[in-house]
């Protein structure tokens, strides 16, 4: 006996209904899911399509037209990694990592010089430009190549061209061999007063256009920019090797002074020497810092001294913020305490147009002659004043008055250092004046090995801490330099002086 339910017509009927219901229901839902994926993909592919293609703008480059580009060529030959830095650069860093803050290896980042050297303003427009002279440096066109304005054909040009012989760029080579040999193992250079005595050197070596990756002074001159930077970063900035306040200004200038054209050279070479920015930033801000009252510079850096400074550790610290400017870093108050400085400057200059030591005294003339003239030039010129009066009066002045004989007491090349620079920035008659009268005096008394022979034959100088020029390195250094500035063209030269 089986069991068999059975469904009323009206239920099955109901059933049925409800079949259809859902079978609907499901399509519905199946439609919207469908439409909702298809706007879901349309939404991702399809903005893609509306959107325009950008268009690649290509500009020519800055090549100077007579420099051919050399078609490069495929090759089957394995590529090599890039070159580490040589085995020599490494022993100079590590050579001063004898302390916690000593410098570590520096990062060659260019295998050569770049052809963008600085974009006009770094290096000036040329010498000459300025003032009334006329205009007798021959350097109206840099090139905008560094390789052109260092290469030997260049630099051999514009000294011809200003005045000089090819027997002042051999002196300049055989001095600069000279400061190779005798650089201290540390980088250094001296006995004494090492920060300023270093400072000296690279900037000799900076104005024959020598840089840390120079084939022949490469190495010597990143020890010395190594050994100074290793000595800020121990001092926070301080460049100092003695606790003697007289001497400090003077160190800490001179040594900023080599700092802020390294940092230049460096920069746009692409030679990342590693703390040499930050280093050249402190220093050049504890100038401005510490700048006396008067608007100069005093011994100690005294702010409030009742000499009030001079125009000797003056003319150093505005070297110095120069140096320092061109490097394109940001200094708090730096135009303040220039207009201060030269304004301080100023008063330093005698009726007669010769600069004197203080604004109240006129002691640094030995013999009644006023051997800190070219120093007061130079501070204007520097920062674009070459045509001010006090320039032209100090030019006259030296024309009238300034004497080179170098066995005689009337070589005091401290003071010469200034002059050529201020005379030639002068140019015109002016410039050949002088020219001819320091050039070949000091070209007849380098002595075989490089250096110069102490000046005076013995007799006292008619200069003002004329002790000093006992020192071979000091005066070596001071020669090189009044020898580069037929072709000089740092951050703190050119134009004018700019």
């Amino acid at each position: 006996m089986s069991l068999h339910a059975q469904i009323s017509p009206e239920a099955q009927a109901r059933l049925q209904a409800q079949r259809r219901n859902s079978t609907i229901s499901s399509v519905v839902i199946s439609l919207l899911a469908i439409v909702l994926v298809g706007l879901i993909l349309a939404f991702i592919f399809l903005d893609p399509l509306l959107k325009e293609t950008p268009v690649i703008v290509s500009y020519s480059s800055n090549v100077v037209d007579d420099e051919k580009l050399e078609a490069k060529k495929m090759t089957n030959s394995v590529e090599r990694k890039p070159s580490a830095p040589s085995s020599s650069m490494a022993k100079v860093i590590a050579a001063n990592t004898t302390s916690p803050t000593a410098v570590p290896v520096p990062e060659v980042d260019v295998p050569e010089p770049s052809t963008d050297f600085g974009d006009g303003d770094d290096f000036g427009d040329g010498w000459g430009s300025g003032g009334d002279g006329g205009g007798g440096g021959g350097f109206g066109n840099i090139p905008a190549t560094m390789r052109k304005r260092c290469s030997p054909e260049d630099r051999m040009q514009r000294l011809l061209d200003s005045g000089g012989t090819e027997k002042c760029e051999e002196a300049v080579v055989k001095g600069l061999d000279w400061l190779q040999k005798t650089q201290n193992k540390d980088g250094s250079w001296g006995n004494s007063n090492k920060a300023a005595m270093t400072g000296f050197a690279i900037l000799a070596y900076l104005g024959h256009c020598e840089t840390p990756i120079s084939e022949k002074y490469g190495d010597t001159v990143l020890k010395g920019m190594t050994w100074l930077v290793d000595l800020g970063m121990k001092q926070k900035g301080r460049l100092t090797t003695g606790a003697e306040p007289n001497p400090q200004p003077y160190e800490h200038g001179i040594a900023t002074y080599a700092l802020g054209e390294s940092t230049t050279f460096c920069k746009q070479l692409g030679i990342n020497v590693p703390n040499l920015a930050d280093v050249t930033q402190k220093a050049g801000q504890y100038i401005i810092d510490n700048q006396h009252k008067s608007g100069g510079w005093d011994y100690g850096f005294k702010e409030d001294s009742p000499r009030g400074g001079d125009l000797s550790v003056t003319a150093w610290q505005i070297q110095a913020l120069k140096a320092c400017k061109h490097t394109g870093m940001d200094f708090r108050n730096m135009t303040a305490c220039i207009r201060k400085a030269l304004d301080y400057v100023e008063e330093c200059q005698d009726s007669d147009g010769g600069f004197g030591y203080t604004t109240n005294t006129h002691s640094h003339s030995p013999n009644g002659y006023a051997t800190l003239t070219g120093a007061g030039m130079l501070s204007f010129q520097m920062w674009d004043k070459g045509s001010v009066g006090a320039v032209r009066k100090g030019a006259k002045y030296i024309v009238k008055k300034s004497k080179f004989d170098y066995d005689t007491p009337d070589a005091d090349l401290y003071g010469h250092y200034y002059e050529a620079q201020a005379m030639i920035a002068r140019g015109g008659a002016e410039w050949d004046h002088y020219n001819e009268m320091f050039r070949d005096e000091l070209l007849n008394n380098q002595n075989a090995d490089g250096s110069w022979k102490k000046p005076g034959n013995g007799q006292k100088l008619n200069a003002v801490a004329a002790r000093f020029e006992t020192d071979t390195h000091y005066r070596t250094c001071l020669a090189i330099l009044m020898l580069e500035v037929y072709y000089r063209f740092l951050p703190a030269t050119g134009a004018g002086v700019k």
